[in-house]
Parts: structure tokens; sequence; C-alpha cells
């Protein structure tokens, strides 16, 4: 009974190799296009939802709405002192864009 459990032991361990040996390769293959697109994403909804937000003066959950399709995993929050909202998808991106008086909405990294 010994050996079985040894072989049966062995076998899942190889298992969990090929397994995180596929997934090491698809993040190697893929991962720096969600990355790209995950900021592309995260920017692209923290400047919609400021301007929807402290320009047009809706809430935070109408603004949500306007999300494009495919933008589920993105979250939105507002932080209403800075007058600024975030968006992101978790481990991968997220971006911030400010109100300025005159400007608008402007995405945080873009500012000097």
């Amino acid at each position: 009974m010994a050996k079985k459990r040894s072989l049966f032991s062995r076998w899942w361990f190889w298992l969990a190799l090929v397994l995180l040996l596929a997934a090491g390769a698809a993040w190697l293959a893929y991962g720096e296009a969600a990355t790209r697109t995950g900021e592309t994403g995260t920017a692209y909804a923290a400047r919609v939802g400021c301007s929807c937000r402290f320009v047009a003066g809706r809430s935070l959950e109408d603004c949500a709405k306007d999300k494009l399709e495919g933008m589920e995993l993105v979250s939105l929050s507002a932080n209403e002192t800075t007058r600024s909202v975030s968006a992101s998808i978790p481990f991968i991106a997220s971006d911030t864009a400010s109100y300025r008086e005159g400007y608008g909405c402007v995405l945080q990294k873009w500012e000097d």
C-alpha cells in the first residue's frame, strides 16, 4: 500500500508541475498584452469616470453604467476631497484621474 500512495503522490506532483509550467508560459505569451490592455482600460475608465462624476455631477454608481462592454473587471472609486476617480483591475493595472479647474479631468501620471 505504501507503493500506491507513493506513485499517487508523484502523479499529482508531475501534474501540478506541468500546470504550473503551462501557466508560466501563458503569462509570458499573453501577460504583457494583458497588462497593456489593462493599463489602457483603467486610464480610459478613470478619465471618463472623473468627467462623469466631477464635470457632469452624476453619482459614481450612475457613471459605472457608462463602462464599455468588456470592462466588467474595472472597478471605480471616487475621492471627493481630492476630486479624483481611480479605476483598477485587480493585480493588473490601476490609474487615477483628477479634476482640475479649467482643464477638466487629467490622468495623474501625465501631470507634472
